[in-house]
């Protein structure tokens, strides 16, 4: 089994593999070109967009600045949109719906570290440091409003058409059609058929 495969399986892997450092390199290449780009040359930011994310939906929209690990580990739903300056560490996989607005300053963190200090940095067998990291899936549902300032942490979910208020910290699932906020992120009310 590749690093690559244990970091999307979830299990503990080497960040200094040489496949993964020549993805997230690639990555930090296109993240610097699109960045630059004029923010009036749609054409070719979303000719950018769609080689820096693993899929990218019809009528989407990724205001700059935009900060990934890998890019390449993450799906973004039609019409969605990610306002400017969200960092998406995507380790693990990030899927985001349809249909979805993402606030300024959102965090999206897919890697996991072991809580013990003697277990998360070791050393190898060429007694070189190295930092355990393995990585928790985020998922969004369609339809979601995420407020900014938002901090989602590995392994949570939101479902389809939830809320989440600006400035929560989302460390577990939320479900559809719920208005949730605070940290930690807790539902506050459900949404109606209406919107209500």
């Amino acid at each position: 089994m590749t690093e690559r495969e244990k970091m999307l399986g979830g299990e503990f892997y080497d960040t200094r593999d040489m496949e993964l450092r020549t993805l997230s390199n690639k990555a930090k290449d296109l993240m610097q070109i699109y960045n630059g780009l004029p923010a009036e040359n749609i054409e070719l930011r979303n000719q950018i967009i769609h080689m820096l994310f693993g899929f990218c939906g019809e009528n989407t929209r990724v205001n700059q600045p935009i900060w990934v690990d890998y890019g390449c580990n993450i799906s973004l739903g039609a019409g969605s949109l990610i306002n400017m300056n969200c960092t998406l560490l995507d380790t693990g996989k990030i899927t985001i719906g349809e249909d979805v607005l993402i606030g300024p300053d959102v965090k999206i963190y897919t890697a996991v570290h072991p809580i013990s200090p003697d277990e998360r940095i070791y050393t190898d067998e060429t007694d070189r440091k190295a930092i355990k990291t393995k990585t928790a899936s985020v998922t969004i549902g369609n339809k979601v409003w995420i407020g900014g300032g938002t901090v989602i942490l590995p392994g949570a979910t939101i479902g389809d058409n939830a809320v989440i208020g600006a400035g929560s910290v989302v460390t577990k699932a939320i479900p559809a059609n719920a208005v949730a906020c605070g940290n930690p992120c807790t539902v506050k009310k459900m949404i109606n058929e209406r919107g209500e």
